[in-house]
């Protein structure tokens, strides 16, 4: 390629990129809405709660304050949370699940354990000094209809305005997904369980 063609060739690129720029400029002006999201993590792949995670430290780096609430991992101790709750007051986390309903196999307990935490959820979103709610396998709760979904829904929309609330767990509701802001499905394309590698530390848990 000659110079001058080299020349040409930057040219138009710059042209483009400019244009583009133009573009996506007026389309971010125009979003003037402010607004506290809810936001669901569902879908049969890796990485929902890790996702949510990842929030709460955007959040905790804005000097925001952080609540989670766990329904069904209670009985799984988790290093995120070691990590999260260095941070002090900033974090809030509340484990209040006793495992998978295929491990307690006692349908009475699971019900109760998930109107203890649906009612510690309510709690922490009333209160004005958290700006992000975590509900992490609320989804899973929701699928064992071990709490109403009107209710929960209608509670969730109700929330105050400027709170963000993320909904973890496969299997979301389609009333749930419809009352969302915000929706990620995580789709399974491989998984190292499937080849038989156990859960690792840093990984898993």
């Amino acid at each position: 390629m000659t110079k001058a063609a080299d020349e040409e060739e930057r040219a138009r690129h710059r042209a483009k990129m400019a244009k583009r720029k133009e573009v996506q400029d007026a389309e971010v002006a125009g979003k003037t809405v402010e607004k506290g999201l809810l936001i669901v993590h569902s879908g049969t792949g890796k990485g929902k709660s890790t996702a949510a995670f990842g929030l709460a430290l955007r959040m905790i780096g804005r000097g925001k304050r952080v609540g989670i609430v766990q329904f069904v991992k209670g009985a799984w101790h988790t290093a995120e949370r070691d990590a999260l709750e260095t941070f002090g007051d900033q974090v809030a986390w509340y484990s209040m699940g006793e495992g998978f309903t295929w491990e307690t196999q006692d349908l009475a307990r699971d019900i109760a354990a998930a109107e203890r935490a649906w009612a510690k959820a309510i709690e922490l979103m009333d209160d004005p000094s958290f700006d992000l709610v975590i509900l992490d396998e609320l989804n899973i709760a929701l699928r064992y209809d071990y709490l109403p979904l009107d209710e929960v829904v209608a509670t969730l929309k109700a929330r105050r305005p400027n709170l963000h609330v993320i909904v973890t767990g496969r299997n979301a509701k389609p009333e749930l997904i419809e009352a969302a802001d915000l929706v990620t499905e995580m789709t399974l394309v491989k998984h190292h369980f499937a080849a038989g590698v156990k859960a690792q530390a840093g990984i898993e848990f």
